[in-house]
């Protein structure tokens, strides 16, 4: 589900009517995991082996010696000949490679201070820290990963088939451009030369994009920009189980229509434009999913629950068996007990990871299980489960005090959402508001909205209970109705589930908020 809005995009992935997935892209986002920059190396940092690199952000972006890359020396020559107007082949022909950089060296016999340098972003900005970038520049397609300076072809570890490996490095090999390396996708699998062919053709028509780009630009300057995160998401995850992709925005629709119709055909068909009145989440159940699965206690089947804590170095959550009834048969029973609540709480975690994007460290207290069998059944289970998670990680058993540590790749903020209202009486100020008055105040706005500025037809939405007070009772004797009369307009109320109770917007018939 996309819910496309003035100021961003929010994509919902579900699974069986289940939220495992929330995305949100800003309509200005500069930055954005993938885009490649022109930077300015602005200082060096030879006690982290790192330098800092102005590309445009408000903080400088942090590049690393072992992100440069072993062919850092060659792009380093290819930008000082393309910016200096010799116009070198694109396509690398005329271009002598330099030796690998040593994997043990310094920053400093690489990079000077103000010198130019290609880098893409590796992750986006986090807190306060700025974009964490790398000069070993790649290109992603929908079947393979294009990667310049390499004649290196490797295949995505996920493809088990022994066979199939060795199909798919021999078919790289023969279509693959020389002087530039492939990583083959997991999405691969299957597919056949020609496929693969257009996906090489058309990363390599974005690198020469990028090349053009690259002979006129000044530090810092975007040379090439990622796909946005809408496509990105279609692009890594579309495949045949894919049933319905539900969209509100005509101009967006047409654009994912246009974008699936080049990689995947036959699903044009699931595109589906939402057209109803009432907000695309809430018609599908998004939002009150949304309210449910971010708070710091997240619910789980029989009573049981998670507490989930955010620290500044990691994440802790715990698992409760909270009012699920335990047998007194026994202690085997409780054991039992205890491994059932813990593997419900291992497949709730793993859609929580994903869900809110947790990176980082995350430490995870399960309940105590004595049984070594039962301990490697809930490891086994839990890595099973995060095996749908497309971000990196690593799981370690448990350890003495029965907890689990995991390790997750961090590449953008992490989601969060507020699930804490404001009293809706105070708005957290502690003083109360005479609540009698509101209506009152609804209608001097709407008095303006339609003697000063004109309007003729005006929809408002409003909390649940605020719109039952608003439209209920007689028809002739609701509030709307004297409203109606009052101003000689079209006035219409409808409810809205995110609002808290004293909440309220107004929309031309345009749809489009005006705002008070």
């Amino acid at each position: 589900m996309i819910s496309s809005t003035s100021g961003e995009a929010k994509i919902a992935l579900m699974e069986e009517n289940k939220l495992v997935e929330l995305n949100s892209e800003k309509k200005d986002q500069s930055f954005q995991v993938g885009d490649i920059y022109l930077g300015r190396v602005r200082k060096l940092i030879p006690s982290l082996n790192a330098a800092f690199v102005d590309v445009g952000h408000e903080k400088d972006a942090f590049l690393h010696y072992l992100d440069l890359g072993p062919q850092v020396q060659s792009l380093l020559k290819l930008i000082k000949l393309t910016t200096t107007g010799k116009n070198p082949d694109p396509m690398l022909s005329n271009l002598t490679l330099d030796a690998d950089i040593d994997k043990g060296g310094k920053i400093n016999n690489i990079l000077s201070a103000n010198q130019w340098a290609l880098v893409q972003v590796a992750k986006e900005p986090i807190s306060t820290k700025g974009p964490r970038i790398t000069s070993e520049i790649s290109l992603a397609g929908r079947y393979v990963v294009l990667v310049p300076f390499t004649d290196v072809v490797s295949i995505s570890q996920k493809i088990k088939s022994a066979e199939e490996r060795q199909r798919l490095k021999r078919l790289a090999m023969s279509i693959k451009p020389r002087g530039f390396g492939l990583i083959v996708r997991t999405v691969a699998e299957g597919k056949k030369t020609a496929e693969l062919d257009q996906d090489i053709q058309d990363l390599v028509s974005k690198w020469k994009s990028a090349f053009a780009n690259l002979a006129t630009a000044k530090p810092p300057q975007k040379i090439l920009g990622e796909l946005n995160r809408t496509s990105t998401i279609l692009r890594d995850l579309l495949n045949a189980n894919f049933n319905a992709i539900h969209v509100n925005d005509q101009v967006l629709y047409e654009e994912i229509r246009s974008y699936i119709q080049t990689i995947m055909p036959e699903q044009t068909e699931i595109v589906k434009l939402y057209k109803g009145k009432q907000p695309i989440f809430e018609h599908f159940g998004v939002e009150k999913q949304i309210k449910a699965t971010f708070g710091k206690t997240v619910t789980m089947a029989n009573g049981s629950y998670l507490i989930v804590e955010h620290t500044e170095a990691m994440h802790v959550i715990d698992v409760n068996s909270g009012g699920r009834v335990k047998s007194a048969d026994g202690e085997a029973t409780q054991e039992s007990n205890a491994l059932q609540v813990n593997m419900d709480a291992a497949s709730e975690i793993a859609r929580q990871l994903r869900l809110r994007d947790m990176g980082g460290i995350i430490v995870v207290d399960f309940i105590d299980l004595h049984n070594p069998n039962n301990r490697k059944t809930l490891f086994d289970h839990l890595k099973n489960e995060m095996k749908r998670d497309r971000a990196k990680h690593t799981i370690l058993p448990p350890s003495k005090f029965g907890l689990v540590q995991i390790t997750r790749q961090r590449v953008r903020p992490e989601t969060n959402i507020t699930t804490v209202e404001k009293c809706p009486a105070c708005e957290g100020s502690g003083e109360i508001k005479a609540s009698i008055l509101l209506v009152d105040e609804m209608e001097n706005h709407l008095r303006y909205f339609m003697q000063e500025q004109n309007e003729k037809e005006l929809f408002i939405q409003v909390h649940p209970y605020l719109e039952a007070y608003l439209n209920k009772g007689l028809l002739w004797k609701s509030v709307v109705h004297q409203w109606k009369k009052k101003f000689k307009a079209k006035i219409k109320v409808t409810a809205n589930t995110s609002y808290h109770i004293m909440e309220y917007h107004f929309f031309n018939k345009m749809e489009e908020e005006i705002k008070i």
